[in-house]
């Protein structure tokens, strides 16, 4: 397993890391262990969790997830091993989750925290990450931009940071991260951190698949030349990249697809279509799995410090995991860039 720089922090992370978002609602307790057994024998060390996960998220399953690592990493002794990263939930949605007045502020960090070290059952977080900006983002889900008014309880970007600095200093934090976030708040976050003599991010943590490239001509040079690195997800667009969800299957009972109510709306357009079974032809061509193939070319870009796989089931990660083993050469990567530029970014996320 190749490992790579978190940043400028000293810590690296594995190219690939493992998403545990299904972990205690699609996934129970016996096959996520499989999993985390399975990726740390292949040579993973970054575990990603989120204090909201499972998804589909409700107030009855929330931390769930959570929990679930932190007993893997307990029951197994291998704290000193993996780098653990979870967020801070965003305000807007899921109020079960310290109410309507959850902001980015310290009250509401300081209290995440000390929830997701409990769940967790450690009394440090590698790498905490803000889930999603304070104001909202227009191009988060679609490739148009609108500048939406600030709140009256807007919280400042220098506030966040403050707050989250404090943890780093307690020793409760090691690094930091965002989630979902823009250039210009990956930008203003350097730019605060300089500023003030707080600790600089040192992720990023977006979509970013084949069917959603839009991260390049957003944020790739910001990565770059900044050393924020990419922890990319949705790296198979929800699954569509595995093929199997040609021919309108995508609700098929037993999926991650029949689970999101979204997903028919973002994944089933038929351009998405239409690019995937492109993708699909060019794995089959060169005897490659379509996963493994999606998979290693997110891996491979020069601005991602990490790709995260995830999977329902074991066997799904198995296959997953065998992208480690797949370089694309010139003329599939050729054969990839013809397909976007013909029709680029058929999912925006």
């Amino acid at each position: 397993m190749e490992m790579r720089p978190l940043g400028r922090t000293g810590c690296t992370v594995s190219a690939v890391g493992l998403g545990v978002m299904t972990f205690g609602a699609q996934t129970d307790e016996t096959d996520a262990f499989a999993q985390l057994d399975m990726a740390i024998e292949a040579g993973v060390n970054l575990f990603d969790v989120a204090e909201n996960y499972p998804a589909p998220t409700g107030p009855d399953t929330q931390g769930r997830s959570e929990e679930i690592l932190g007993r893997w990493v307990t029951s197994r002794g291998v704290r000193d091993r993996v780098v653990i990263a979870t967020k801070v939930t965003g305000p807007n949605g899921l109020e079960y989750i310290r109410g309507q007045d959850r902001h980015l502020d310290r009250r509401n960090i300081v209290e995440a925290v000390e929830g997701s070290l409990k769940r967790l059952g450690t009394d440090h977080i590698d790498l905490y990450q803000t889930h999603w900006p304070e104001r909202p983002i227009s191009t988060t889900v679609r490739p148009r931009f609108r500048l939406f008014p600030d709140s009256d309880k807007l919280v400042p970007i220098e506030e966040t940071l403050a707050a989250l600095g404090s943890l780093v200093d307690a020793g409760k934090v090691r690094h930091l991260g965002v989630a979902n976030e823009s250039p210009w708040g990956v930008m203003e976050y350097l730019r605060v951190a300089e500023q003030n003599h707080l600790p600089r991010i040192a992720s990023i943590q977006n979509g970013y698949s084949l069917l959603s490239r839009g991260f390049e001509i957003t944020l790739a040079e910001v990565a770059s030349r900044e050393d924020v690195g990419l922890i990319g997800y949705s790296p198979l667009a929800g699954g569509l990249l595995t093929g199997k969800y040609s021919h309108g299957a995508l609700a098929r009972r037993g999926t991650r697809m029949a689970e999101f109510p979204n997903s028919e709306q973002r994944y089933g357009g038929d351009r998405a279509q239409s690019a995937t079974q492109s993708y699909v032809d060019i794995a089959t061509t060169h005897g490659l799995e379509p996963a493994a193939m999606a998979l290693a070319f997110v891996r491979d870009r020069p601005f991602v410090a990490s790709v995260l796989v995830a999977a329902s089931r074991s066997e799904q990660l198995g296959r997953n995991l065998k992208s480690l083993d797949v370089v694309l050469d010139r003329d599939i990567l050729k054969a990839i860039d013809a397909v976007h530029d013909a029709d680029p970014n058929p999912v925006w996320r």
